[in-house]
């Protein structure tokens, strides 16, 4: 049961620490549209998520825990999650899940309080969020999406230990990819074996899917795995999620078909430099700006800033897809701060398309008291086939 994914206690403290920080904002009602939120406050690895659903939270236990989602995922979640009170709609027939929102509201006499909601990306409509607006009106007081997920940022021990599973998971599909990595084989066949890996050992299906890409498909920002075969020279990458109770690790490594000329080393020393200095500057207390400017700096160094196209790393939640990124982002414009117990992944990577060439190394990392430690224990250099 995923109630029991956690012990009482824990999922209990969450719960007061949200309607602490509900206090705080001086908000009566929260409105928890996320699926990784909802899971933390009670257990909910179901996948309704791919229509609407909220779970309404108030600042009075005594109010509950009322979850909201399509009929289809009602039984499961009274089952398996502490929801006090799970409210099907649709299903039999056509149905406006904001009706069945509104309902909820009135029956509850909720409509006067001061409500705070989530608005994530992806998981909630244009209309109903229009919708929701429109029925709720001044009662929102506050944009809350990041007041569930700020709390999370920070992992408990039993988060860790779900993690860790993850990264078990992830190196050993590294090494089964390795193994199978051949000239003649394809980017599709290689990424069955990772698979065949992670599920056959218990993982999960990851929320968002494998990136492979060999030769001129290097240089693609997320390739997803093709029919290609893989070639003597070719330089590639690989990088994909592993996930146990949809707690994810995220894991990379680039590959080379033979034996790697000057272009290809060059970069991969690149990369791999730029990873160890965004890995060197994370600690306590530092905004998540730093490693990202630290990384910067030996790519720019490098003459490669016109390579540069993504962030240099964020943080790892619970995976529901299409992502298992948090809004904990390290770029130019983060003003987060990082804290022990916060599991980042880095992977600044860079991608030159006029010479078909790209590489991009990924790890997670977990932040201690006096900077932070790589989960995965899978080598870091260069893999010559």
């Amino acid at each position: 049961m995923y109630k029991r994914d956690f012990s009482a206690a824990e999922f209990a403290t969450r719960q007061a620490r949200v309607r602490a920080a509900m206090a705080a904002r001086k908000l009566d009602l929260l409105v928890v549209i996320h699926p990784a939120n909802i899971n933390w406050l009670i257990g909910a690895r179901h996948k309704s998520y791919q229509q609407f659903q909220c779970l309404f939270i108030g600042a009075d236990a005594s109010d509950g825990l009322v979850m909201l989602t399509r009929l289809a995922e009602q039984w499961e979640l009274q089952a398996e999650s502490l929801a006090s009170e799970v409210r099907g709609w649709g299903g039999r027939e056509p149905e406006n899940p904001i009706d069945a929102f509104a309902a909820i509201v009135r029956e509850k006499s909720w409509q006067g309080r001061r409500i705070g909601l989530e608005v994530p990306r992806y998981y909630i409509g244009v209309e109903e969020h229009g919708a929701i607006r429109a029925f709720l009106g001044s009662a929102i007081k506050a944009d809350a999406t990041r007041l569930v997920e700020e709390l999370k940022f920070v992992k408990s021990p039993a988060e860790l230990r779900y993690i860790g599973k993850a990264v078990g998971f992830a190196d050993a599909a590294m090494a089964a990819f390795v193994k199978a990595a051949k000239p003649g084989r394809t980017e599709h066949q290689l990424a069955g074996e990772v698979y065949r890996t992670m599920l056959s050992a218990g993982g999960d299906v990851p929320a968002s899917p494998i990136n492979i890409g060999f030769g001129p498909r290097s240089a693609y920002g997320h390739p997803l795995p093709s029919e290609r075969k893989l070639r003597r020279g070719d330089f590639g990458q690989v990088e994909y999620g592993a996930a146990f109770r949809r707690y994810c690790t995220t894991l990379g490594r680039q590959v080379v078909v033979g034996k790697p000329n000057r272009k290809q080393g060059d970069l991969y020393k690149v990369v791999r430099e730029s990873c160890d200095a965004a890995i060197a500057a994370i600690r306590p207390g530092v905004r998540a700006d730093v490693p990202h400017e630290a990384a910067k700096r030996v790519i720019v160094k490098a003459g490669l800033e016109h390579g540069r196209w993504h962030l240099t790393g964020y943080g790892i939640a619970p995976g529901f897809a299409p992502v298992w990124g948090e809004s904990l982002e390290m770029d130019g414009g983060s003003r987060d701060v990082i804290a022990a117990g916060m599991v980042l992944s880095i992977e600044p990577p860079v991608f030159l398309p006029k010479e078909k060439l790209g590489c991009r190394i990924i790890d997670n990392v977990l932040v201690t008291a006096k900077g932070c430690r790589v989960l995965s224990t899978y080598t870091r250099d260069l893999i010559v086939l």
